[in-house]
């Protein structure tokens, strides 16, 4: 096969592939930008939750039972317990405590875009990725080596690289 028409296959898989791709990848951004804002309350709507828990729930279950990861309790006075967003009447069994959480969809994107493999949307997560891996091999066929874009296109690929480094090292 000579370098034209490899070339050429290169472009025609990179188009279509971006083509189909293009959907997902806006989702992937989407929820990279707000994943980055996941520590603050960025977009989050509170919800407060009452549930109804066994009068016997210790203070080492609570977390367990709200599903609250690293609950830690601020104060007890008499049976009230007192904890980040919220409290818990050790008498009644009755826990109060808001939530924040996005919206539906964003929290969908989000969730899609930090699946491991205990969820089946991990294929989807492989796939894009070698998908994207594709697309950085295919780009360096997009064009004939020797031409004039080509040559900045790997100044442009450098420039990456370096900036790329600069900010794993800050």
């Amino acid at each position: 096969m000579d370098k034209r028409k490899l070339s050429n296959t290169f472009r025609v898989y990179h188009r279509y592939l971006g083509f189909f791709l293009a959907g997902i990848m806006a989702v992937y951004a989407i929820s990279g930008v707000v994943l980055i804002f996941r520590k603050t309350d960025f977009l989050k709507k509170e919800t407060v939750i009452e549930k109804q828990l066994p009068p016997a729930t210790t203070t080492a279950e609570l977390g367990k039972a709200l599903n609250i990861k690293n609950l830690k309790v601020e104060k007890t006075e008499g049976s009230l317990v007192y904890f980040e967003n919220g409290t818990f009447d050790q008498s009644t069994g009755m826990a109060q405590y808001i939530v924040k959480k996005l919206p539906l969809v964003l929290d969908k994107m989000t969730s899609l875009h930090k699946a491991t493999t205990n969820s089946p949307l991990y294929f989807l997560n492989i796939f894009f990725g070698v998908s994207l891996l594709f697309f950085v091999i295919s780009a360096f066929w997009m064009f004939m080596p020797g031409t004039d874009i080509f040559k900045k296109g790997l100044y442009f690929t450098a420039g990456g690289i370096i900036l790329t480094l600069i900010m794993l090292m800050l």
